[in-house]
């Protein structure tokens, strides 16, 4: 059996590794030229820690974890105004709660892909998706200016993020399927030295109103950014890179002198989109199927976009591994739809609901934040605000 997997993400490389330790043959396709080096930390629980222990993943991640003493909201002079004990979160939170680089996350499923026979899975960088096409006879793809198609496969999986060409072409156009949570999120990791020693360990975020920036000092002098501000193009979901860093640069400003000096080290073209979520009647059609973010993008709000993509792929490799003849793959993948969506759904509705807050509209929203996160240090409402987390988007 041969599957072609668009997209060297997280969800693509794990569904890719699964389904190579099954015994299928896998291409995977990347349109980055190598694996993608910005992106910002992610907390990693709930039903991505249960898959990649099942699976022998976890030990990979921790490698590459960092240790987060405490997020702190701090004003323009970087003095707290509130702050929750990341270590006492963990232990409600069962002890298994890992602060992960997405980079270091993608890089770590990268090397798993050692676990798998040498060349049943080949990972193709610089491949640019320009034509998909799946039916009941079988999946097809065409890479780059070529019109022609690669030999067929039995299953094509759209594994390309939020903006998936795969989606585009044999599910229908984006607008149908993207729907805007009203901002837009940038990450970028610089080099600076006196920044990152005064940072370590703690996850630094600016207490301000339809803006935040986002510190973390990381194990080299570099220190990772990440922007989260309104989004004032109605849902646009691509901008031209053309004054990306400019635009960040004006819509950041004030923030005191560790976020200046941010910007001033921001490259031309960091990663600013959309925070959307993709809404879709159905995952799969013929012999191809939608994971991670191209079919069921939570948001960042919710926090758990990368685990809710290693225990979706697994579930799909868990389904589709096993399936020996064309007549198996559409009953496997109607399985995995209705066993993985109500988990990508409450998911999805968390990072609804977190939308409301994420960004304080006024003083009196900001207010009511800092007294919430004030009250995780009494006894017994850590306990409370802990589950309310962990119930909502970990279960």
């Amino acid at each position: 059996m041969k599957a072609i997997i668009v997209g060297a993400g997280i969800a693509g490389l794990v569904a890719a590794r699964q389904l190579g330790l099954a015994g299928w043959d896998v291409e995977v396709l990347e349109k980055s030229p190598a694996p993608r080096p910005d992106g910002y930390m992610m907390d990693f629980f709930g039903p991505g820690v249960e898959a990649s222990e099942r699976i022998g993943l976890y030990p990979r991640l921790a490698a590459v974890a960092y240790h987060v003493k405490a997020v702190e909201y701090v004003n323009a002079d970087l003095r707290p105004t509130a702050s929750l004990d990341y270590d006492q979160f963990a232990r409600i939170a069962g002890e298994k709660v890992l602060s992960l680089l997405r980079p270091d996350m993608e890089r770590a499923v990268l090397a798993s892909l050692e676990d798998v026979p040498r060349d049943r899975i080949r990972v193709h960088y610089g491949a640019q998706l320009s034509g998909a096409w799946a039916d009941d006879d079988g999946a097809r793809v065409a890479v780059g200016s070529s019109a022609e198609a690669l030999p067929t496969a039995d299953l094509l999986i759209g594994a390309d993020g939020v903006h998936s060409g795969v989606r585009a072409n044999v599910f229908g156009l984006e607008e149908n399927y993207l729907h805007s949570l009203g901002m837009r999120a940038a990450a970028f990791i610089v080099t600076d030295p006196g920044l990152n020693s005064r940072f370590r360990n703690r996850f630094v975020l600016t207490d301000t109103l339809d803006r935040m920036a986002g510190l973390y000092s990381l194990r080299t002098d570099q220190v990772a950014t990440f922007l989260v501000y309104r989004d004032t193009d109605g849902g646009t979901s691509e901008r031209q890179p053309q004054g990306t860093r400019e635009r960040l640069r004006s819509e950041f400003a004030g923030l005191g002198d560790a976020v200046d000096r941010l910007l001033e080290l921001c490259p031309e073209h960091p990663y600013d989109d959309v925070v959307a979520q993709v809404i879709m009647p159905a995952w799969h059609r013929g012999r191809a199927v939608l994971i991670g973010d191209a079919c069921g993008a939570v948001s960042l709000l919710a926090g758990q976009g990368g685990s809710l993509a290693i225990a979706g792929s697994a579930l799909l490799g868990d389904l589709v591994g096993p399936v020996d003849s064309a007549a198996g793959i559409g009953p496997a993948l109607a399985e995995f739809e209705r066993r993985w969506r109500p988990v990508v759904e409450a998911a999805q509705a968390a990072g609804r609901r977190a939308a409301s807050s994420f960004l304080p509209a006024n003083r009196l929203q900001r207010v009511l934040r800092r007294w919430i996160i004030r009250a995780t240090h009494l006894p017994g409402i850590d306990r409370l605000v802990a589950r309310q987390i962990v119930g909502r988007i970990a279960k």
